[in-house]
This record gives structure tokens, C-alpha cells and sequence, in this order.
């Protein structure tokens, strides 16, 4: 109960903290898929895992995914977009990090909702598309 006290206490002012949840939970997904190719060397784990983890695939997997979401994932989309971030990747443009951002957001409000089936739908269409 307290968990969803401070969820809706974050939807409510800064949504950022969503976000630093939000790239751990997507990264995890990420490396757990580059495992799934066992033949895998190595040193390919991390290009695979790069090539999906930065700013600039993550802006983009969002914007395809844009009419797949519902209202609610639109507004915080939206509202992470327009987060302040004090900071930008140094490889990526302003515009792309605000996308990532909006992304990451939405990754970890889905996680802390326990919405496990959207967030899994979420995130493989993620690396799909």
C-alpha cells in the first residue's frame, strides 16, 4: 500500500525517479535477451545490448510505438517528455534524450504498477519494431 502511496506521490510532481527505474528494468530486459543466443561471443553481448539501450533507439521505439498506447501511457509519455532533466547523454541530441526519458518513464511506471503483461508487451515490441 505504501508503494502505491509513493508511486502516486511521483505522478504527481517529478517523474524522473521513474525513469532511473525505468532504464534498470529496460537494460535487464535487454541483456536477458542478448542471452538468449547462448552461441553469443562475448564482446557481442554488449554491442547487442548498446544498440538497443541507447537514447537515440530508445526515442526511436517510442515513437513507433506511439499509437499503441493508451491514454494514460500517452499523458505520461507526454509528461516525461517535458521532465527537466539537468543533464543530457553527451552521444545524443537534446530532442532524443527527452524521447529516452519519456521512454524510460514509462517503462518504470509500468513496473511499479506490477503491470507485467503491458510491460512485457511494451518491451519486446520495443526491440522489435
Amino acid at each position: 500500500m505504501e508503494e502505491k502511496a509513493n508511486l502516486k506521490a511521483l505522478l504527481s510532481t517529478n517523474l524522473l525517479p521513474l525513469a532511473f527505474i525505468g532504464d534498470s528494468v529496460h537494460t535487464l530486459f535487454v541483456r536477458e535477451k542478448c542471452l538468449s543466443n547462448p552461441n553469443c561471443k562475448m564482446e557481442n553481448y554488449h554491442a547487442f545490448a548498446s544498440k538497443f539501450c541507447k537514447a537515440s533507439a530508445q526515442a526511436k521505439a517510442l515513437a513507433l510505438l506511439q499509437d499503441k498506447l493508451t491514454e494514460e501511457e500517452r499523458e505520461i509519455v507526454r509528461r516525461g517528455r517535458n521532465a527537466k532533466a539537468k543533464h543530457h547523454a553527451k552521444n545524443a541530441s537534446v530532442a532524443d534524450y527527452a524521447q529516452a526519458t519519456a521512454f524510460e518513464i514509462l517503462i518504470g511506471f509500468l513496473y511499479l504498477e506490477g503491470r507485467e503483461e503491458r510491460l512485457k508487451e511494451i518491451l519486446n515490441l520495443s526491440i522489435t519494431l
